[in-house]
């Protein structure tokens, strides 16, 4: 029962890493149809805001991760959308190209102003035993994070004026600039929503990952597997493809060693967007959000 527990709770960790790791690319690519190259590297400017305000500016832990770096990044993002994003809308390739170019600026200037060394914070909660196992506390604080983000998007998108105006927006902008939703507006709110959500998943995870400017990386490959596999929706689709691509990778790295996880998480990819071209939700829940 112990055992069976401890598993249970490293899949459920694993499902939330991957949900903070996507979730703020897929409201930018499922909401605007952007593909966004600087994602991780957005993820990797919310890390490095959470541990400059907690060792730099002695600021709480928790107040770094959960206001401070979601804020700048997303303030970052909106900056991004007014005088990057905003000319390319339409230009898929362009917007490619624009964001790669972001990523290798971002990259750049990271490693210039902060060094070509891992950097972090400690975890702030301490581990607990069940029975002969000792699990995260962390972890826990992870999957609560995941948990409040998706629910907190879905009311967002579901209950309020600004995401019922948003999700106008992208199904016919021109109807809703009609109804006196400005689309530019709403535009620059939403790169600005994935951005700042993008930023969170970087703070959040910085205790466990750590931080370099190259980190990235790491985060884009899973974040658009994620995406992609899950299908345009923009929260069912993460949580769909989050629960199978984690609880295989998670599954495999207990019986076997982690790398044979992340082969396991790329093979299960592989074989989901062949037999389904459109994502879960391309053929599933296709009127979820």
């Amino acid at each position: 029962m112990d055992l069976a527990f401890i598993f249970s709770f490293e899949v459920l960790g694993a499902i939330a890493t991957l949900v903070l790791m996507s979730i703020g690319l897929a409201v930018v690519f499922g909401m605007m149809k952007i593909i966004n190259l600087a994602h991780g590297e957005f993820m990797m400017l919310g890390g490095y805001v959470a541990i400059l305000a907690t060792n730099q500016l002695g600021l709480p832990i928790w107040l770094s991760m959960l206001v401070v770096a979601p804020l700048v990044v997303g303030l970052f993002g909106v900056l991004i959308e007014q005088l990057l994003i905003r000319h390319l809308y339409g230009r898929m390739v362009d917007t490619m190209l624009a964001t790669w170019g972001l990523s290798l600026a971002m990259v750049g200037l990271a490693t210039m102003l902060l060094g070509n060394t891992t950097v972090g914070i400690s975890s702030p909660l301490g581990g607990f035993a069940v029975g002969a196992y000792q699990a995260s506390g962390y972890t826990a604080f992870v999957i609560g994070v995941a948990a409040a983000v998706v629910a907190g998007l879905w009311l967002l998108l579901r209950l309020t004026d600004l995401g019922l105006c948003a999700c106008a927006t992208m199904q016919n902008a021109a109807m809703a600039a009609a109804l006196g939703s400005p689309p530019r507006r709403v535009y620059a709110i939403t790169f600005g929503l994935g951005a700042a959500l993008s930023g969170l998943g970087g703070a959040v995870l910085a205790p466990i990952t750590g931080v370099i400017p190259t980190i990235g990386a790491s985060y884009i490959a899973k974040s658009f597997i994620t995406v992609i596999g899950g299908g345009a929706a923009v929260i069912s689709g993460s949580l769909a493809a989050s629960g199978l691509f984690g609880a295989i990778s998670q599954a495999v790295s207990f019986l076997t060693t982690p790398v044979l996880g992340e082969v396991a998480l790329l093979l299960a990819a592989i074989v989901l967007i062949r037999l389904l071209p459109q994502g879960i939700t391309g053929r599933f829940f296709r009127k979820s959000i």
